[in-house]
């Protein structure tokens, strides 16, 4: 039997988690199970239950398929280029060079700017009328919309390592940070080189804060839409035509079988590249252990 103390703890406990499960299912569990009948029928009213055939359907359009592409190489792209950049940035600021301070804040400030202001910024600059075709036609070259041509993608992945370096170099940091100088000491009088001690060292003890970074930043790389929207519009050039842009046009079009079979792949391929993180990771950490 469970004292009236223990009973009192547990009723108190559910009366303060109340509010925020109640609000948890009402605005994520049952959109979430609602969407997903959605995309098991052929229509929002009265709908006839169809299956699988609303996904296969999508994975015959080909509009869908240029997007997934699109997302997958972007994903593929900056997501490494993110963790290397923000890492060999941690790895100058944490030698406590001058002005180390003045560099953090310059590195975290995109991270405070809103994202309508960042907008105005990057359309201001790569502009048809902008501040870089400006400079290209003082030098006598032929001046370009970068965002309707192949160069869009750049542009965006500019956008994206220019949002989220300072936050990954700021959790890097921390990590470094957290590595006993004793060992970098003991590698040395061993006679280790630098490249030794980096690899031997730091990599290996950096593996949790590496892992934390690589999720975050492939979560990341599906928010950049808001920026690519707000800069190209619901239609950009077909290099930057992401599964975002298609969801979103679905939305507009009211064609919810579609938006929400799109989604739910979307979801399917994040949660599968979480999962298989989370399994190397703990095989890298026994290892470690």
């Amino acid at each position: 039997m469970k004292n009236k103390l223990t009973m009192k703890n547990e009723c108190l406990a559910w009366f303060f988690l109340g509010p925020s499960l109640i609000g948890f299912s009402l605005f994520y569990l049952l959109p979430f199970v609602n969407g997903f009948y959605y995309s098991l029928v052929d229509s929002p009213l009265n709908g006839n239950f169809v299956g699988l055939h609303n996904y296969v359907s999508l994975l015959k359009n080909p509009s869908f398929l240029s997007a997934l592409a699109n997302t997958a190489k972007f994903t593929l792209i900056c997501v490494p280029l993110n963790m290397m950049l923000s890492l060999g940035v941690a790895l100058l600021l944490n030698r406590k060079i001058q002005n180390s301070n003045l560099f953090r804040t310059i590195f975290i400030t995109p991270l405070v700017v809103p994202v309508a202001s960042v907008v105005l910024v990057w359309q201001a600059f790569f502009d048809i009328n902008g501040v870089l075709n400006s400079l290209i036609h003082t030098l006598g070259l032929q001046p370009m919309d970068w965002m309707k041509t192949d160069w869009a993608m750049i542009v965006v992945l500019v956008v994206y390592l220019w949002k989220n370096i300072g936050y990954s170099m700021i959790l890097f940091l921390t990590g470094l940070q957290n590595i006993p100088a004793e060992y970098y000491e003991a590698a040395r009088i061993d006679g280790a080189s630098r490249w030794q001690e980096f690899f031997r060292i730091t990599l290996v003890y950096l593996t949790p804060t590496a892992f934390f970074i690589f999720v975050i930043s492939i979560i990341n790389s599906f928010k950049v839409f808001r920026e690519t929207y707000l800069i190209s519009g619901e239609y950009p050039h077909s290099s930057i035509y992401m599964l975002q842009h298609y969801m979103n046009n679905m939305f507009m079009a009211l064609d919810y079988q579609k938006l929400t079979s799109a989604a739910f792949i979307m979801a399917f391929f994040i949660v599968a590249v979480v999962l298989l993180l989370f399994i190397v990771e703990r095989k890298i950490s026994s290892m470690i252990n």
